[in-house]
């Protein structure tokens, strides 16, 4: 049985689904109760209280471990995540991470998250660690102003980075969890090109077949709405990033290819797939 936290995220869902249809039996464990695929066992279960995992990984032979932004809390202690995992006798954990633990080391989202893939590495058990960059369902934030003002609004709209389809990460870890040739690798996921908000917001125009107004927001007034969701220090981290990419974050990785044998996801294909969310 594989446990998978997150499950009815952006990229829990797909990894669900791709568990699924590989036959393999799956817990899926999120906070609230959704749809899942049939044969899906579903635990509502919250990742800010380790023990509440116990009775979920009994039995496990992995987990994929996604970190809410609730683990930079002061009394947060996601280490004892894998050390549960370890006594219930998991033996294989994929973490999701960060892309900004190896370019942006000193971000005090990223020395949490270092602490964490330094446990799971320390922890005798099979693991691998995906370090995307940005997620390109992070687009979703403009679905509602798209919808009812036909405007995408964000900070910084001609600077771009590679960011990676949540499909392409689902793939990844799926892949990950089941093959054992992966084992100890850490892997950096990008998309296949550099895109600007600008660039992004004139795919969902044209998927729309309609326009869609570009409003740049000042960086204070995206810190505004950012804070409203997650983390202050996550917000600034994420703006440091976008704001100014240094050349480490503007590297299209080969990681995507190199598991999956096909290149990534563009841009394009994630709006193609999401696009009744705009519409």
């Amino acid at each position: 049985m594989i446990v998978v936290t997150g499950a009815t995220g952006n990229v829990g869902r797909p990894l669900t689904q791709a568990l699924a249809e590989a036959g393999e039996q799956v817990t899926a464990v999120s906070r609230r109760a959704a749809g899942m695929p049939d044969g899906v066992r579903h635990v509502a279960a919250d990742l800010a209280e380790p023990a509440s995992l116990k009775l979920v990984l009994d039995g496990a032979k992995a987990l994929f471990l996604l970190l809410s932004g609730d683990f930079h809390a002061a009394d947060a202690r996601p280490v004892d995540i894998i050390d549960l995992a370890a006594s219930s006798g998991v033996r294989r954990v994929v973490l999701l991470s960060s892309q900004g633990v190896a370019t942006r080391p000193l971000g005090p989202s990223r020395v949490a998250m270092r602490a964490v893939e330094d446990a799971l590495r320390g922890s005798g058990l099979d693991w691998a660690t995906l370090r995307p960059g940005g997620f390109a369902s992070n687009a979703l934030a403009w679905a509602e102003s798209v919808r009812t003002q036909g405007t995408v609004a964000a900070p910084f709209g001609d600077v771009g980075v590679p960011i990676v389809d949540p499909q392409d990460i689902a793939e990844v870890a799926a892949a990950c969890l089941l093959d054992d040739r992966h084992s100890g690798g850490v892997f950096e996921l990008t998309g296949p090109q550099v895109i600007t908000p600008r660039q992004q917001t004139a795919a969902i125009a044209a998927a729309l077949g309609s326009p869609v107004r570009f409003h740049e927001l000042t960086r204070d007034e995206a810190r505004a709405t950012m804070t409203r969701f997650v983390p202050a220090e996550l917000a600034d981290d994420t703006l440091d990033i976008i704001a100014a990419p240094n050349p480490a974050e503007l590297r299209i990785s080969p990681d995507v290819e190199r598991v999956l044998g096909r290149t990534p996801h563009p841009f394009t294909d994630w709006v193609a797939r999401n696009i009744a969310a705009f519409g």
